[in-house]
C-alpha cells in the first residue's frame, strides 16, 4: 500500500494563464465600477489615461464600419458650466476633469459613406470588389431611408463606443457616469453641433470619486443574476 503521505498534491484545476487573470482584472474593474455622483473637483485623470479611453473608443466597432458619429473632449471650464444647467445641474460635468460628449450624425449622405469605404481603400491599399459591391448597396438605401432614422442608427453607434470608453475607464481605475439626462437640442447650440452635421446623443464626465461625499459608492452593486439576465440556446 502507497503511503498517502508521500503523494504530492493534486490539483482539480489548471493554474490560471496571464490572458485568464488579465480577464479576472477586468471583471474586477468592472465589479468596482459604478455611475460616481460626487466626483472630486481637485483631482483631474492623467491625459495619458484619457488618450487610451479614447483610443478604446474609437477602436469600438460600428455598423458596416462607418464611425458615425464623433467625440468631443471638452475640459474648458466655462463650457462645462453653461452645460451643466441644461443637463439638470449634474455636479459631474463639472466635478470631473473631462466631459465627453458623443455626437452622432444627422444623416447618413452619399458623400459620408464614400469617404470611409474611400479611407478603407487608402489605408489597405487595395480595392476589393465584394467590398465595391457593398458600398454601392449602401448607396442604394441608406440615403433614401430619411434622415431621423439615419440619426437613430448612427445614435446606436456612439453608444457602443460609449460602452467601449466606460470599459476602459474602469480597466484604467477611472470613474465615468454615462448621462442621457440633458437637452440635446441645447447642447448642440453650445457646441454647435449642427453646423458640423451633428447631434449629441450621450455624455460621460471622466473623473475621480470623492467617496465620502457619493451616497452610491458603499452600495452593493446590484444586477440580475445570470440565470435570469442569459440564455443558452
Amino acid at each position: 500500500m502507497t503511503n498517502s503521505a508521500t503523494l504530492a498534491p493534486t490539483s482539480k484545476t489548471a493554474p490560471a494563464t496571464a490572458q485568464e487573470m488579465q480577464s479576472d482584472a477586468l471583471i474586477e474593474r468592472l465589479q468596482w465600477r459604478y455611475a460616481a455622483k460626487k466626483m472630486d473637483p481637485t483631482k483631474a485623470v492623467p491625459q495619458a489615461k484619457v488618450e487610451r479611453i479614447l483610443e478604446a473608443a474609437r477602436l469600438a466597432p460600428t455598423s458596416s464600419g462607418l464611425q458615425p458619429y464623433e467625440i468631443f473632449v471638452v475640459t474648458n471650464t466655462e463650457v462645462r458650466a453653461r452645460i451643466k444647467p441644461i443637463a439638470w445641474n449634474q455636479g459631474q460635468i463639472t466635478d470631473g476633469s473631462h466631459l465627453l460628449v458623443f455626437a452622432a450624425w444627422d444623416d447618413y449622405t452619399v458623400e459620408r459613406i464614400n469617404m470611409m469605404f474611400d479611407l478603407t481603400n487608402t489605408v489597405r491599399g487595395m480595392k476589393n470588389e465584394g467590398w465595391e459591391n457593398y458600398r454601392n448597396m449602401l448607396l442604394g438605401m441608406y440615403p433614401q431611408r430619411g434622415a431621423e432614422v439615419n440619426h437613430q442608427h448612427a445614435a446606436r453607434q456612439a453608444y457602443i463606443g460609449m460602452t467601449a470608453a466606460m470599459v476602459a475607464a474602469a480597466f484604467e481605475e477611472v470613474d465615468c457616469t454615462p448621462m442621457e439626462g440633458f437637452d440635446a437640442k441645447a447642447l448642440d447650440e453650445i457646441l454647435d453641433l449642427r453646423a458640423r452635421g451633428l447631434r449629441s446623443v450621450a455624455i460621460l464626465p471622466l473623473g475621480y470619486r470623492e467617496s465620502d461625499k457619493d451616497w452610491l459608492v458603499n452600495l452593493t452593486k446590484v444586477r440580475r443574476p445570470r440565470e435570469q439576465f442569459i440564455t443558452e440556446v
